[in-house]
């Protein structure tokens, strides 16, 4: 629930900064502490770029961004909201090149 919340809050410029509006940001996985009071966020910008940009404008919005994200949930308390870089597509990237090389690609093959 979370998760869908604030990517429809990124998605729809629910936020009063025009640079964090203006960047179009991806809201991979939220988990929450077991209290839910808790909740960090991996995202990542379009085209994986400016990353360092999206993690400023977000972290500088964090208390509007809760306040936003919590009116649209059902929850007792609004979570504090942590940003990440979700780092699963550089992970991807990484396990694909693997399985491309030609001795693992041989290993498999033999199996």
């Amino acid at each position: 629930m979370i998760r869908r919340r604030l990517s429809d809050v990124l998605n729809q410029g629910d936020i009063h900064d025009p640079d964090l509006n203006r960047m179009s940001i991806t809201v991979g996985e939220v988990t929450c502490s077991p209290d839910l009071k808790v909740a960090t966020a991996y995202v990542l910008p379009l085209g994986g770029d400016n990353r360092d940009e999206a993690l400023d404008a977000l972290r500088r919005n964090r208390s509007e961004i809760r306040r936003v994200v919590g009116k649209g949930l059902a929850l007792k308390f609004s979570p504090e909201i942590r940003f990440q870089i979700d780092e699963t597509f550089d992970r991807l990237d990484t396990t694909r090149a693997m399985f491309a090389d030609e001795n693992v690609r041989r290993d498999l093959d033999d199996d």
